[in-house]
């Protein structure tokens, strides 16, 4: 019997998924006041030196403002439903989808392989819409806009091909 591998082609980061999971922890802290990069690194299980980078990623980006002082730490720069998922992503990666470094509209191919464009294109037309589709808020509060549920209820969506 063959083993199965996991050889999954779209891939999401460390450094992105850790990047989401700090701006999630923010966003159910907004009330709370700046957060330190320490308390989000425990609560995130994130490690402290690489959240430092990704949080000073983000400030430049405009995602989130830093306080100095006993009473500081980071805080979102905005309401966390005015911030996607793909806005983040964006911050500390570039582009949702690129092909080996170059986005999709500045690739061509020749014949047999010229209809590869319009896939690329469409896949990175399809990420688009998931990711910027969702903002933290929506994360945060456990409910997913619609499109995005009905995706994961196809058992198939769970499942390893």
């Amino acid at each position: 019997m063959e083993a199965v591998r996991d050889n999954a082609v779209m891939r999401i980061s460390a450094r992105a998924d850790y990047a989401v999971r700090a701006a999630l922890q923010l966003a159910g802290a907004r009330d709370e006041g700046p957060l330190k990069a320490e308390a989000i690194a425990d609560a995130q299980e994130i490690p402290h030196k690489f959240l430092e980078g990704i949080l000073n990623d983000m400030r430049r980006g405009g995602l989130v403002v830093s306080q100095r002082g006993v009473n500081g730490g980071y805080r979102l720069a905005r309401p966390a439903d005015s911030v996607s998922i793909a806005d983040v992503i964006r911050v500390v990666e570039g582009p949702l989808v690129s092909v080996r470094g170059v986005r999709p509209p500045d690739l061509s191919y020749t014949g047999p392989a010229e209809s590869l464009l319009p896939l690329w294109v469409a896949l990175r037309a399809n990420v688009r819409q998931i990711l910027e589709g969702v903002s933290l808020a929506d994360v945060a509060s456990g409910e997913l806009p619609r499109g995005v549920s009905a995706l994961t209820e196809d058992p198939a969506a769970w499942a390893n091909p």
